[in-house]
């Protein structure tokens, strides 16, 4: 399998995790969203980018981005359907303008 580019994402999550009220956190399924799933529906849906556009933020092609996006709102289905912890993590991205240390 070739190894998947460096997806480049403006919003860093910090620690995020949603959860519904009903369950505590330990006694809830989990969905992890990852970083470039999080970059994409922020793009597309928070700031209604097509596609193309978003892509090219995050520098992918234009098919990657439609398959990134597409499992990030299935993974967010999932966890409002199912009652399931949403967290944010993981992915290979980088932040831009962050300072490497």
């Amino acid at each position: 399998m070739r190894p998947k580019k460096t997806r480049w994402v403006n919003c860093a999550p910090g620690e995020r995790c949603f959860k519904p009220i009903c369950k505590p956190l330990n006694r809830l399924a989990c969905v992890c969203l990852t970083l470039d799933e999080f970059e994409a529906v922020r793009l597309a849906d928070l700031e209604g980018l097509k596609q193309i556009d978003a892509a090219k933020k995050l520098k992918i092609s234009r098919p990657t981005f439609s398959r990134i996006i597409s499992s990030a709102r299935n993974k967010i289905a999932d966890g409002l359907v199912n009652i399931k912890a949403i967290k944010i993590e993981g992915g290979c991205c980088k932040i831009k303008g962050r300072i490497k240390q």
